[in-house]
């Protein structure tokens, strides 16, 4: 798969953001990072992100109502919690409010990759859908199509 995927990844820690985005950059993806909710906001307003890995335990604005803000804001973004406190619970709710899957700290990249690379693939599937599916309200179904031409 070609590696145009941007990923952000949002927590409170600097030294996690810092260590991961350096080790994910080396394997040719983009990263963006955010040190919490608010900046995360700001970044999908500016820039093109498809996949947000997003703390759960933040100061301020905590991983749950992120991901409500990201989903109700961007809803083509797809998320995936990241959890340091073994809480089963927050990563259910995550899930519940629209993250695709969660991961727990501390994660290795390799797993974090592919668990970002399996959301990526879901929202191009989901584009290509829309797309069809605009395509077919401008078109017509294929049998209106058909149609069309033994009309001619």
């Amino acid at each position: 798969m070609e590696k145009n995927m941007v990923m952000m990844l949002v927590d409170d820690e600097e030294r996690f953001l810092t260590t991961t985005s350096k080790l994910i950059t080396r394997l040719g993806y983009s990263v963006v990072t955010a040190a919490g909710g608010v900046e995360a906001l700001e970044k999908l307003r500016t820039s093109d992100i498809h996949v947000v890995v997003l703390d759960v335990k933040m100061p301020g604005m905590d991983g749950i109502a992120t991901l409500k803000e990201i989903k109700r804001q961007y809803p083509m973004v797809e998320v995936i919690m990241l959890t340091g406190h073994a809480t089963v619970e927050s990563a259910i709710e995550g899930l519940k409010t629209g993250a695709c899957d969660y991961l727990m700290k501390p994660t290795d990249i390799p797993d974090l990759i592919h668990k970002a690379e399996a959301a990526f693939q879901r929202r191009q599937d989901l584009e290509g859908k829309i797309r069809v599916a605009r395509m077919r309200k401008l078109m017509g179904t294929p049998r209106e199509i058909l149609d069309e031409f033994k009309d001619k």
